[in-house]
């Protein structure tokens, strides 16, 4: 019962979000259809400072949470594909992030086609998620389920464009606010972002 009410709960929170903004070329699917290998570049994550945390520990926790959803983005396109839902071959995690720390990125500001050149891939998923607070201290979910009161647990804005390395231009971007307890976790927000904003995605059958 008790797991019912949780998935119950996530499921409403995830529809407790503004409309999203949502922009595809009008050659998105056909540039995107030539793809053989994609990246998922390790996204951007700000968080909102507090009195809580120094600045060296907020930037250590930023780079912790760009990983985590990293794996999460790549663990949900990983499951669409074995479902055949996409056909491009999606480079693991590990090998992104050591090419990339070869040549000095995210410390070393690269463009797109830089980028494209050090993974050797046809497109990348680039990402970025403002948060009000750091995901590890969301336990808002079983605190409601227990007490029968849902706070505002975390706000977070989320973006995701994906890139074509051949024309080294933009031909899908996703722009969406979460709010509510839909950040309680990784897994849960990235599934969020990902059901939505696959819906115009140039990758998805």
């Amino acid at each position: 019962m008790k797991k019912a009410r949780i998935f119950l709960f996530l499921g409403v929170a995830l529809m407790m979000v503004s409309c999203a903004k949502v922009y595809y070329s009008p050659d998105a699917f056909s540039i995107a259809k030539n793809h053989n290998i994609i990246a998922i570049v390790p996204p951007t994550v700000s968080i909102q400072p507090s009195k809580k945390m120094d600045g060296a520990t907020l930037i250590e926790q930023q780079k912790s949470e760009s990983i985590n959803f990293q794996k999460e983005i790549y663990s949900w396109l990983l499951k669409r594909k074995s479902k055949g839902q996409i056909t491009q071959e999606i480079q693991d995690v590990e090998t992104t992030n050591a090419l990339l720390k070869k040549v000095g990125y995210p410390e070393t500001p690269l463009t797109t086609a830089e980028i494209c050149q050090a993974l050797g891939v046809d497109g990348l998923i680039v990402s970025s998620f403002s948060l009000s607070k750091p995901m590890s201290e969301a336990g808002a979910v079983a605190l409601g389920v227990l007490t029968g009161t849902f706070g505002n647990t975390n706000q977070v804005t989320a973006k995701l464009s994906i890139n074509d390395c051949s024309s080294k231009k933009l031909i899908f971007n996703y722009d969406h606010t979460f709010s509510g307890s839909v950040g309680s976790n990784y897994a849960s927000l990235v599934d969020g972002l990902m059901r939505n904003a696959s819906k115009k995605m140039p990758y998805m059958k």
